[in-house]
């Protein structure tokens, strides 16, 4: 397992080649003390054992696929599932696999890019598709780039899923948030949507004001509107961290795990778009160029 540590004035990345994971993300807050921001494992092995996908490449599809398959021309592509459903990929999606690092680049805005070849039918998908991920530094900001091209069409759905904690505490009720999204997705029980897009208005996961998470636990993919004025902002008031998200995909999951502190920013095409006419296009054709670009941007809290 290699591992690749670029940084700049103000951020320090780990990344490692095993899932592409996002090891460690180092910025200062409020009194210039070094501060890990992402929920990491220490020894790199460990993430061999790891269930929480803690800061992996997700695909080839992020997020849950119902009926465990879906069609494309007129074929029946089985997917691997569990009471019929298919999550992150499959069985052993791109978070475990090992990927090359291609290239590395310490310049003034430094670079670590990342390549995986899933090859025809793994997991079920079809087509040869050529992936890569690109982690870069500027300034306060971190960007992540994945992109993909196919030699046959297929779903392809990538994110990256860091869970973050500003400040280190045990808990989030302290945390404010500030998400653009009028919207979410209703899910069933088994968490695949039902089809309904439905308002945040008058229930607890309006946050398109800032405030406090409190008792709110999410695990709901939100649709974001790129015509609102403003980006999701999530802030602790006891390290002095901020980070705003950027991103030119449709939807944003946000997810808090009963285990422990911390919460995920999933930005990427809403769930099951395989199975859903009605929503967003998820197919790459040959001579396409998947791309999801994304900015963790960091600063102080005023």
């Amino acid at each position: 397992m290699n591992q690749v540590t670029i940084k700049n004035d103000f951020i320090s990345l780990t990344v490692l080649d095993y899932g592409a994971i996002i090891q460690k993300l180092i910025v200062k807050d409020k009194e210039g003390k070094a501060t890990n921001v992402v929920v990491g494992l220490e020894e790199p092995q460990k993430y061999l054992t790891d269930r929480k996908a803690l800061g992996a490449c997700i695909g080839r599809y992020a997020g849950r696929i119902s009926n465990g398959s879906f069609t494309l021309d007129g074929v029946l592509y089985p997917l691997y599932s569990n009471n019929g459903v298919h999550l992150h990929g499959g069985k052993e999606g791109f978070g475990k696999k090992y990927w090359t690092i291609s290239q590395v680049n310490d310049g003034a805005d430094p670079s670590v890019t990342l390549t995986y070849l899933s090859k025809d039918m793994e997991e079920g998908y079809p087509g040869n598709l050529k992936v890569t991920v690109t982690y870069r530094l500027v300034g306060s900001s971190l960007y992540i780039v994945h992109q993909a091209t196919t030699d046959k069409a297929t779903p392809v759905n990538l994110t990256n899923h860091s869970y973050f904690n500003l400040d280190g505490e045990e808990q989030l009720d302290h945390y404010d948030l500030r998400m653009p999204c009028p919207e979410y997705i209703e899910l069933g029980q088994d968490l695949v949507p039902t089809g309904n897009i439905l308002s945040v208005a008058d229930t607890d996961l309006d946050f398109r004001d800032s405030k406090k998470i409190g008792k709110v636990r999410f695990d709901t993919p939100f649709v974001l509107d790129p015509a609102l004025p403003f980006n999701t902002l999530l802030s602790s008031q006891k390290s002095g961290i901020s980070m705003e998200v950027l991103t030119n995909q449709p939807a944003i999951v946000v997810y808090t795990p009963p285990e422990f502190a911390s919460i995920c920013f999933e930005t990427q095409n809403y769930p099951d778009a395989p199975n859903r006419p009605s929503f967003p296009n998820s197919i790459l054709y040959p001579g396409e160029t998947y791309n999801n670009t994304t900015e963790f941007k960091f600063g102080s809290v005023i």
